[in-house]
């Protein structure tokens, strides 16, 4: 059975109240819940946290001995060198993922500093792109 974790950034646990046009009505813990029930035969991880530090030491914890990483550091995504360097240190694949298409906001959320490490980028894609990010690891 593979083993993912699906690692949230700062904010991300204001899904289903945070700008609902953007980002949907569904709590993210919500939408966890089907798709644990979709990869049944996927062993789930979740952890959401916004503290830069948090999301480098869950990194670094199951940096080689998961299957996968889905990461949304949400706005980390453009400012953080440190998780940027946390993903290139490990071994675990890691998919960068959005739920907005960050390409159509702000200009400062088209560069990122995750997907030269990444095995590959998603966005826009509402919480579809977190199970597009799955099915990648199948």
């Amino acid at each position: 059975m593979k083993k993912i974790l699906i690692l949230n950034g700062p904010n991300l646990n204001l899904l289903g109240r945070r700008e609902p046009t953007i980002y949907g009505s569904l709590t993210f813990e919500e939408f966890f819940e089907s798709l644990k029930k979709k990869y049944a035969d996927t062993d789930l991880v979740y952890f959401q946290s916004n503290i830069e530090g948090e999301l480098i030491d869950k990194l670094h914890e199951v940096g080689f001995n998961f299957d996968g990483v889905i990461l949304n550091a949400g706005a980390y995504t453009h400012t953080s060198v440190a998780i940027g360097d946390a993903i290139k240190g490990i071994e675990t694949p890691v998919v960068e993922v959005h739920i907005s298409n960050v390409h159509s906001r702000e200009d400062f959320r088209h560069t990122s500093y995750i997907a030269p490490n990444a095995k590959g980028v998603i966005a826009g894609f509402g919480l579809q792109s977190y199970e597009l990010a799955l099915e990648s690891f199948r």
